[in-house]
């Protein structure tokens, strides 16, 4: 029995991230040749395309999928002053807090 080889993207806050093997997130970029494209032949545009190593098919791509991190309810003692902090800009605090937490982890991970 072959593994296929599924692309694992995670969607954080409305960004795409890949994640690594290690468990690590690396934000994916949108990365555009537009002005090189504009420079050539429809001609030649599809023929880059025809020979373009990361072109999937249809079957590839329907491999493909993309996991969102599973959250789980904890409870958690916060200092009263940090808390209030992140409540006051609004709803979504604990989104922002997970969101530090994870820049920390991932700063981390960077580090070792």
């Amino acid at each position: 029995m072959t593994r296929r080889k599924i692309a694992r993207t995670v969607l954080v806050e409305g960004k795409v991230y890949e994640r690594r093997p290690d468990g690590s997130l690396i934000p994916l970029a949108y990365r555009s040749g537009y002005r090189r494209l504009d420079s050539r032949t429809a001609a030649a545009v599809a023929t880059m395309a025809a020979h373009d190593p990361a072109t999937m098919t249809k079957g590839e791509s329907a491999k493909g999928e993309i996991a969102r991190p599973t959250k789980l309810p904890v409870g958690i003692r916060l200092d009263d002053d940090v808390l209030a902090w992140f409540k006051g800009s609004g709803p979504g605090y604990q989104t922002r807090i997970n969101t530090v937490l994870r820049r920390h982890v991932e700063a981390q991970r960077k580090a070792r």
